[in-house]
């Protein structure tokens, strides 16, 4: 039985769809069966990993609607083991389109629970809001990682996030549980990112990840060529703090 894991955080620029792919593609490397839902209608992880979409594409927004089945919309990446369901800027419709559906709440994990039983892992990249598409993703998971930037004001609204999940548990999910806090962009040079980093482990302790992602041109580049950092650079620094990430989810669990 797989697991599905929730990477959010309402804060755009945090590192969430670089760790949505990286993590993804690592654990593959690592010959864990991945599957990567793109729950974004910016659609940023489908383009990373250099996804085309055309108008006969089926993405996430079609199985939702049950417009498709599975088979019909998962994408095989380049990787061995990663898999992907693409996302397209229709997804954003969905508030609108279920504003009058009793359990809308459950749209996602209606439509993937049948895939527990073929991946080990199901990533879901989380939009940069909390409304009905993060909270179908909590609803849906069964841990939540909150990615954090070490920059100024790294916590500004993880408070609200917290009470989201919380709200989840009480309402639709009792089982959700944090799976832990991921420190990104952290650049060992710079006071700034130490603060953090020691602000960060002061107030969540044992919940913070012990591997820290550095800031590192080659995981920018990565992206613009299409290809997740283990395709692109697998002898690169973000490689490897994303490769250790992976090593670390997987013993936690």
């Amino acid at each position: 039985m797989g697991k599905i894991i929730a990477i959010s955080n309402q804060k755009g620029g945090v590192g969430k769809t670089t760790t949505s792919v990286n993590l993804a593609a690592s654990l593959a490397v690592l010959e864990k069966r991945v599957l990567l839902i793109d729950f974004d209608p910016q659609a940023n992880a489908t383009s990373s990993l250099g996804v085309k979409i055309d108008p006969e594409t089926k993405t996430i927004y079609n199985l939702i609607e049950n417009d498709c089945s599975t088979d019909d919309c998962i994408k095989n990446t380049k990787l061995k083991y990663f898999d992907i369901i693409p996302s397209h800027i229709d997804l954003v419709g969905i508030e609108i389109e279920s504003i009058n559906l009793m359990d809308r709440e459950y749209l996602l994990k209606n439509a993937i629970t049948p895939l527990l039983n073929i991946y080990d892992y199901i990533l879901i990249d989380c939009p940069p809001s909390l409304g009905l598409l993060t909270i179908n993703a909590l609803t849906a998971s069964k841990t939540v990682i909150i990615p954090i930037q070490c920059e100024y004001l790294a916590l500004e609204g993880l408070g609200k996030l917290l009470n989201t999940i919380k709200n989840i548990q009480k309402l639709h999910n009792e089982n959700l549980e944090i799976e832990g806090i991921l420190l990104t962009m952290y650049d060992i040079r710079l006071n700034l990112s130490n603060q953090v980093k020691k602000e960060v482990k002061i107030h969540f302790n044992q919940m913070v990840f012990k591997t820290i992602i550095h800031r590192n041109v080659k995981l920018g580049e990565a992206t613009s060529f299409g290809k997740s950092i283990i395709d692109y650079d697998i002898s690169s620094k973000g490689a490897n703090n994303y490769l250790n990430f992976a090593r670390e989810l997987i013993s936690k669990n």
